[in-house]
């Protein structure tokens, strides 16, 4: 994945409180396993005025001018800002996967279902937790002024707002260090390639008769 080190973005607010997963990417485009792709159907139930399936041409579907990615002040935003509880439901990793496809690399909210927020990081998106009051400033700014956009600095763990204002936000050190770096489960494991190599190599071995 790519790291995330720092990030100036447009802001997009999604004034909904308990978003689920099922929202996020709905159930029906769940069966394919690759990681790109979703971006389009992302929010799909909310996007679009008629119902979507996979492989379904996006592009001549009616959509829903007042839900918010609809509106051209929000084309191409980075950073989405959302309501409490963000991503309950199942744990699917597609709910990042849409979100990364079509172009978050960052959530703000007050709070995260924990497996959500942990697929996130997995994937390369930041999970940003800031005080509920914090957040209701922030949508208030959003909504007021066309273009608003946050700057987001992991290093520092710091939100910054176009006035200056600064927010410093948590997040788990191993976690961050992944995401600095790049690094999934994946990436993390074939560091350690020359030991795997090593041990395989000393058990066939060893115990040739399991080969």
């Amino acid at each position: 994945m790519e790291a995330f080190t720092k990030l100036n973005g447009l802001v997009a607010p999604l004034d909904r409180s308990n978003v689920d997963t099922d929202a996020i990417i709905p159930k029906q485009f769940l069966k394919s396993i690759k990681r790109t792709g979703f971006g389009p159907n992302l929010f799909d139930e909310w996007r679009y005025l008629d119902y979507g399936e996979p492989g379904k041409d996006c592009s001549g579907r009616p959509l829903n001018t007042d839900f918010v990615l609809n509106q051209p002040r929000y084309q191409g935003a980075q950073i989405l800002l959302a309501r409490e509880n963000f991503g309950c439901g199942s744990s699917r990793e597609h709910a990042p996967w849409a979100l990364l496809d079509y172009g978050f690399q960052a959530v703000v909210a007050p709070s995260f279902a924990d497996i959500f927020a942990n697929n996130c990081s997995k994937n390369g998106i930041l999970p940003v937790v800031l005080d509920v009051d914090v957040v209701e400033r922030l949508f208030g700014q959003v909504a007021a002024t066309p273009g608003y956009r946050l700057d987001v600095d992991l290093e520092k763990q710091q939100v910054t707002t176009p006035g200056g204002e600064t927010f410093r936000f948590e997040i788990d050190e191993f976690q961050k260090q992944c995401l600095l770096q790049g690094l999934d489960e994946i990436s993390l494991t074939l560091q350690h390639a020359d030991e795997i190599r090593a041990f395989e190599e000393r058990r066939r071995e060893e115990e040739p008769w399991l080969f």
